[in-house]
């Protein structure tokens, strides 16, 4: 059988095509990896802090350092910092983040919607004033809130267009049980209806922005407070670790969770 002379073009063609067919796959270049937000991204609970963070209270057992630790990324900073609104986050935090960066994570809002506030009421209060101040805090979370979010969250994007941003939120405090020391059932259930509410800001904001939104609650979900796992704290001292998420909320609760949509 008498071949058939290839054309330049066909030629070309073919040659591209075996050399395409040829390549080893290309590997994702490791991440330029900033981590944003309050004491929930900063590790406050979880213990191990960075003595350099000071206040801020960076632990190494925070979702953003054992993902850091884990993934090798090409370069990790996490600015995360206790107390910290998104306000903070625009004025003390966004400078962190380049064009280079390839990935953010950030948790953000309860201390917008005043959590240490609600929580002392809660704790020391009547049911009706816990309840007024959750709702509160819910009235806020549904109105100021999410202004608040769309000029963060475009702050992020501009500083890094490219960067795969990851919102991630915020746990139910309590497993809702028949007998629990502390506070009663209706104190708890509206906590994790309020926390229901932030949650909801943050999904429609990370949404509207084209981010990602990644959901700890069904991860928590029977290892809250009340349930006696011990991923959350109660009560504690020092007082500000309270009601903050324990090395093992981080890295049980909030790591897999982060990982699965980190990339």
């Amino acid at each position: 059988m008498r071949l058939r002379r290839l054309t330049p073009i066909a030629l070309s063609s073919a040659l591209l095509l075996l050399a395409t067919l040829g390549a080893a796959p290309a590997s994702a270049a490791p991440a330029a990896y900033v981590a944003l937000g309050d004491s929930y991204a900063s590790g406050d609970g979880a213990g191990s802090y960075d003595p350099a963070s000071g206040g801020c209270l960076r632990s190494t057992n925070a979702y953003p350092a054992t993902w850091a630790a884990a993934h090798a990324p090409a370069s990790f900073t996490s600015v995360a910092c206790a107390g910290a609104t998104t306000t903070d986050v625009l004025s003390s935090q966004l400078s962190a983040v380049a064009a280079g960066t390839t990935l953010v994570s950030i948790t953000i809002g309860g201390n917008d919607v005043g959590f240490s506030n609600i929580m002392q009421t809660c704790v020391l209060g009547s049911d009706s004033a816990c309840l007024s101040a959750v709702s509160a805090g819910e009235q806020y979370a549904d109105t100021q809130l999410p202004p608040a979010l769309r000029t963060l969250f475009a702050a992020v994007h501009g500083r890094a267009p490219a960067a795969h941003v990851v919102v991630v939120d915020y746990p139910h405090l309590y497993t809702i049980v028949s007998f629990c020391i502390g506070l009663d059932n209706t104190k708890r259930t509206a906590l994790n209806q309020g926390a229901d509410h932030l949650d909801a800001a943050l999904a429609k904001g990370a949404a509207d922005a084209g981010f990602t939104f990644a959901d700890v609650r069904s991860q928590f979900a029977g290892h809250e407070l009340c349930s006696g796992q011990g991923w959350l704290h109660s009560i504690t001292i020092p007082i500000g670790e309270s009601y903050h998420p324990t090395a093992t909320g981080q890295n049980l609760g909030y790591l897999p969770v982060f990982t699965a949509v980190a990339g």
